[in-house]
């Protein structure tokens, strides 16, 4: 009953937000020409993708652009991705254009060297709307350098890692930062609540970023209240040689399996398409719960628990939102950043039969996503 009533609360809490607004907006250009976009990430990674993906669903939904079939991008990266917009989806609204996509491949020279191209054709009126995807990207773009609007997208947490000033006031009038400010504590609560372990393990990078990419402020917390113990493992993530990032993640799990009786699987470079196996492999060999803090994606691949984001639909739509709201004349700062995803389940049901977890029915009852095998 203690699981059902935490639910309850949360589901009215979080049901709230689908309340909002979502009349259609009104057509407008910058000045009689097309908003020219611009698209700037530290580096590959599947979640930026994903929400890149959904805030464009959510323009199409709310009439900004074309609703054209879109392909199946899986396997494609963000350049693909924002390739296909450029060409199919620019509009006398909306221009995407591919001259002003960046990815700095998580070499951190080369950040410096985009990061200062950016600001200078900024400054240069070059660009009217900035997608800033990622905690580099927001980093190195929420600065007082230039005044272009700029959209800073799938941060862990913007205020921890210094992008931002709050939860209520991004610190610059051009810069917006989407922030679900209770996301984390969600998430570890619910797997507490749900396992009851008493040692958790967390692989993260030891840095600012790390830190804040893995929650490790509110997982402390968490911790204090309820009694258990944080076993950490670091890894490399941020880095240029993708490998290394690689194996330094699923070294990290080998040890924790050894040493816990539950594991949150953070967000970071060297958790990915290459490495979920054998991550799902290690933490189900040992029999340890595990609980993905991406999403419902690596549920599907055999991660036991998280939360469904069902497509990001949800996140897509509320930044959509900003965007045309800042289109339509609104100082970036003045709108709110805050948002709470509605609560939803995503569970593997064969990952559980294989750690030997019997989930209780009211779980079950809660989840928007059950997956029966391990893709």
């Amino acid at each position: 009953m203690k699981i059902f009533r935490w639910f309850l609360v949360l589901i009215f809490i979080s049901d709230i937000s689908l309340a909002e607004n979502t009349e259609s907006y009104s057509v407008n250009k910058k000045n009689g020409y097309p908003w020219r976009v611009a698209y700037f990430e530290g580096g590959p990674y599947s979640d930026y993708n994903k929400v890149l993906i959904g805030t464009i669903k959510g323009l199409v939904e709310l009439g900004w652009l074309d609703n054209k079939p879109l392909p199946d991008f899986s396997a494609a990266d963000s350049k693909a991705i924002w390739s296909w917009i450029s060409e199919n989806l620019s509009n006398q609204r909306i221009n995407f254009d591919e001259s002003r996509y960046y990815t700095a491949g998580w070499d951190e020279k080369k950040r410096e060297l985009i990061e200062s191209e950016m600001i200078n054709r900024s400054n240069s009126n070059e660009f009217d709307l900035i997608f800033a995807m990622g905690t580099w990207a927001g980093q190195s773009l929420a600065s007082d350098l230039h005044d272009t609007p700029t959209l800073v997208m799938s941060t862990s947490n913007p205020v921890s890692s210094g992008i931002i000033k709050s939860i209520e006031d991004s610190g610059f009038k051009h810069v917006h930062a989407t922030v679900d400010p209770n996301k984390h504590f969600r998430q570890i609560k619910l797997f507490h609540e749900i396992i009851g372990f008493k040692k958790l393990g967390v692989a993260y990078e030891d840095t600012l970023e790390g830190r804040s990419y893995a929650a490790i402020d509110i997982i402390e917390k968490i911790s204090k209240n309820e009694s258990f113990d944080i076993i950490p493992c670091f890894t490399l993530s941020d880095i240029k040689d993708q490998s290394i990032a690689n194996k330094s993640v699923v070294d990290c799990y080998r040890k924790l399996s050894e040493a816990t009786d539950a594991i949150y699987i953070t967000e970071q470079g060297g958790v990915n398409e290459s490495t979920i196996k054998d991550i799902v492999n290690i933490v189900n060999s040992k029999r340890i719960p595990s609980f993905s803090q991406s999403g419902s994606d690596e549920v599907s691949r055999g991660v036991l628990l998280s939360l469904s984001q069902s497509g990001f639909k949800y996140i897509g739509e509320f930044q959509a939102k900003a965007i045309i709201d800042i289109l339509s004349g609104e100082i970036p700062g003045d709108i709110g950043q805050s948002f709470e995803e509605p609560l939803r389940i995503a569970i593997n049901l064969k990952s559980a039969e294989k750690i030997g977890f019997n989930p209780p029915l009211i779980i079950l009852g809660l989840a928007d996503e059950i997956y029966h095998e391990i893709e």
